[in-house]
């Protein structure tokens, strides 16, 4: 019981604070972006305003985790402690699922409901609610007001640069996993290597990621403007890009606390909620594969 009732309270710190201006002008400069590049006009000034944004968050993240490892180090948390981050953690994953949750939903939708509907089925639809000749199917590439709304000539296949990153990024599920093992039996050099094996599975999932991106928009006209499916597409694929460039960040910032002795076989929280967000990271991309690329 000794262990509840003591709990480390830090003193007053500046980082929400600067963690809440760096969020606000980040947001602000992607919404200007997009409002700006909608629009026909210049996006310099909101590309610029995203960055220092970015550079801040930069500089609250790296300054407020460094605080954290240090106290952790300096031996400020009990086990209670270690009990309330396990929970945040826990929390901050679950908040990312019903995030990705409502982008799924949003697919879902289209694609059951709204899709069918438009075609003319059901008491909603209507077989002239649209034009002549359209097809209720997805994924929808024959566009109204092609104008507007370009179509993308295709859509990108579910066998080829898709598979090859299911494969990595499901290697890197057992890779990640083995590094914890390590950890556990402190054997420092199979941790290193399995971890940084984890890191480099996850740099060649991102090159192979921002060549499906560079093919879609130049050879198959598929772009986020593409309709209801480019949207969808880029959306959830982009989110979750976004996530993994995050998780590796994390597995590279414990690769350099692992070099520098941090963590025992016992104490080693640091690590393990990077590896349950890498893992995190790899269902999502198993729910994308199906639902986005294969069906």
């Amino acid at each position: 019981m000794a262990d509840n009732q003591t709990y480390y309270v830090p003193e007053q710190s500046k980082w929400p604070i600067i963690a809440t201006v760096g969020l606000g002008v980040t947001l602000y400069g992607v919404a200007a972006i997009m409002v700006n590049g909608k629009q026909g006009e210049s996006t310099t000034g909101s590309w610029i305003m995203f960055l220092v944004g970015s550079v801040i968050m930069a500089y609250m993240l790296f300054g407020w985790f460094g605080h954290v490892i240090k106290e952790s180090r300096a031996g400020l948390y009990s086990p209670q402690m270690d009990r309330s981050f396990r929970w945040g953690m826990s929390w901050f994953i679950f908040s990312e699922v019903m995030f990705f949750a409502a982008f799924f939903g949003a697919l879902f939708y289209a694609r059951v409901f709204a899709v069918p509907w438009l075609g003319g089925e059901g008491d909603r639809g209507s077989s002239n609610m649209l034009w002549e000749g359209f097809q209720a199917t997805w994924p929808l590439i024959s566009n109204p007001d092609p104008g507007a709304y370009p179509g993308p000539k295709e859509v990108i296949g579910p066998w080829g640069l898709p598979l090859i990153n299911t494969v990595l990024l499901v290697t890197s599920s057992f890779t990640v996993t083995v590094a914890h093992h390590a950890i556990k039996e402190e054997n420092r050099q199979k941790l290193k290597l399995w971890l940084a094996m984890t890191i480099g599975l996850a740099v060649v999932f991102m090159f192979v990621q921002g060549y499906e991106y560079l093919h879609a928009y130049r050879d198959l006209d598929l772009t986020l403007q593409s309709g209801i499916y480019g949207s969808t597409f880029f959306m959830l694929t982009g989110f979750h890009g976004a996530h993994v460039m995050l998780g590796t960040l994390m597995l590279v910032i414990m690769l350099i606390r692992i070099n520098k002795g941090h963590f025992t076989a016992e104490r080693h929280f640091g690590f393990e909620a990077a590896a349950w967000y890498w893992h995190f990271v790899d269902v999502v991309w198993l729910g994308l594969f199906v639902f986005v690329y294969v069906i």
